[in-house]
């Protein structure tokens, strides 16, 4: 029995089983062998009305967006496929990232430090061989997910929203005017009449089901995503005092061609620590259960505890894939993916809540505008997931923080090259530090970053270009490009912004999308 067996087997559930299935679906993803489903169909028939402005697929996230929606006044039903709950594990934040649900009305001040299980300062960077980096108030704050979604659920059942639990998505049928929704049986009523129990139709569907949505991969066509995260972790008690967290830390060298990182963070029930590695979905690479054994080998070195001392309390593993042809371009119309669905979070980071949240307003206030002027072709709906170059340039730092499987390098080489990176960012100050920590790239940071590190490491840089390849450097130059421009086109617009006001529904519609765009996209959006 292996020592991954023998901890997990432990813990109530059946929570190795989890890490098989887990598994299972990592290696078909590897091999290319997921089948593709045909959820989603198209038909010329008119629907004789629908019943639903909005319907979400997807609870757990879609419950944000949703709450959003039906406090406008529209008429949104979530769909389920279980009981809307949140995890017991915290989501992770900064404070300033939690203004959107006081800005939006969905939670009160109270609320929101009611929905607070854990608040730490401050947290680490640190690589082998490299100065450690200490940073104030940045993902220091650990939501609690039950909480959460318990009070956007009563928020949106007050709203007039109809949530329908333990209903699964089967399938959709796109009309000219609408989409019919096929459903599974609800527990729950309906709450209307319906010549068939078993669908819904509505005026546009939103998918957040997540990376593995079904409509998702009806829409990619079972093409193998550009590069993956594994992650694999616990919270447990019984580990020495500590208030500090981790946000980034390394202490190894390269392994089993895998560039190890983690973190760690006070929660509620103990101590959470997190390992992770950034990789291709190559047939040759390790599974979650050999990942899990080199986490649990290596914690006691990480956390300075002997594993006899930790009483574990839950595990946490999967793996989030990443494409470079994101946000993802949907080919039917009326059909909007959000959240992790859209591939429009930073492949550098995990997506889910954070990234989420930092787009509900623009998200909310886009799906209205749509809603109001009938804009819900496919090409309109794509401005409302647009292409930032904030996010395409992070493409290169992940592929500098990964090794080819059939790639010879510098086992130190990752760490090296990221301890010179941050050095230079924290001499530059947290202006540049915090917002790249944060998922916001911003030009004039990048630009001073690059500079600084070619003039002072010029051999390490050197060093990295046959690690990611002349063409990808070449691609993420034209990113580049892109982000001083869209920097540009954010002050052009907002400058044109008062005459705005005065144009139609349709032209309105379409400006606020374009200056989102270029305000998400150059990283306008962060405040501090």
């Amino acid at each position: 029995m292996t020592l991954t067996d023998r901890i997990l087997s432990q813990l109530p559930g059946d929570v190795l089983g989890g890490l098989r299935k887990a598994d299972s679906l990592w290696q078909s993803l590897k091999q290319n062998s997921i089948p593709i489903p045909r959820v989603v169909k198209e038909s010329q028939q008119l629907l004789p009305e629908v019943d639903w402005d909005v319907i979400i697929c997807g609870g757990t996230l879609g419950i944000l967006i949703g709450t959003a929606i039906a406090r406008m006044g529209w008429r949104v039903a979530l769909i389920e496929r279980g009981i809307l709950r949140g995890r017991d594990q915290e989501w992770n934040i900064s404070r300033q990232e939690l203004a959107a649900f006081l800005e939006l009305n969905l939670l009160s001040e109270s609320e929101l430090q009611q929905a607070i299980a854990t608040e730490y300062n401050p947290a680490r960077i640190s690589f082998l061989g490299g100065k450690e980096h200490w940073v104030k108030d940045l993902l220091n704050i650990g939501v609690d997910p039950v909480f959460l979604l318990d009070t956007l659920k009563s928020k949106f059942l007050q709203f007039g929203g109809q949530l329908l639990e333990n209903t699964p998505f089967q399938g959709a049928v796109v009309h000219p005017d609408g989409v019919t929704v096929n459903i599974g049986s609800p527990i729950l009523d309906l709450g209307f009449e319906s010549k068939n129990p078993t669908s819904l139709r509505t005026r546009l569907l939103i998918d957040a089901m997540g990376h593995f949505s079904p409509i998702v991969q009806q829409a990619r066509q079972g093409k193998k995503p550009d590069g993956v995260c594994l992650v694999v972790g616990t919270c447990a008690q019984g580990f020495p005092e500590n208030d500090t967290g981790d946000l980034l830390v390394s202490f190894t060298p390269i392994q089993n061609q895998c560039q190890y990182f983690w973190e760690a963070f006070p929660a509620r029930d103990g101590r959470t620590t997190y390992l992770f590695s950034y990789m291709d979905a190559d047939q040759k690479r390790s599974s979650l259960a050999d990942l899990f054994e080199d986490y649990l080998r290596l914690l006691p070195q990480y956390q300075n505890v002997r594993l006899e001392q930790l009483e574990f309390q839950r595990a946490l593993f999967g793996f989030f894939p990443s494409y470079r042809q994101s946000p993802l371009k949907m080919p039917w119309h009326r059909i909007l993916p959000v959240g992790d669905s859209s591939g429009a979070q930073s492949p550098l980071s995990f997506g889910g809540f954070g990234a989420m949240v930092r787009h509900l307003k623009r998200l909310s206030s886009g799906i209205d505008e749509a809603l109001r002027s009938d804009q819900l072709n496919k090409n309109a709906l794509a401005l409302l997931q647009p292409y930032q170059p904030n996010l395409a340039v992070t493409w290169l730092f992940q592929r500098a923080m990964s090794v080819a499987i059939d790639r010879q390098v510098d086992p130190d080489r990752i760490n090296q090259l990221l301890a010179a990176v941050f050095l230079e960012m924290e001499q530059l100050g947290d202006a540049v530090l915090k917002p790249f920590l944060q998922d916001v790239v911003q030009f004039p940071a990048l630009s001073k970053t690059l500079w600084r590190t070619q003039i002072s490491h010029p051999a390490l840089v050197v060093k990295i270009i046959p690690q990611v390849g002349l063409i990808a450097l070449l691609d993420w130059l034209v990113h580049y490009l892109n982000l001083g421009a869209y920097s540009a086109l954010y002050q052009l617009g907002k400058a044109i912004e008062p005459g705005v006001k005065n144009l139609p529904p349709i032209p309105q519609y379409y400006y606020h999308r374009w200056i989102d765009a270029w305000k998400y996209g150059s990283g306008g959006d962060y405040s501090d």
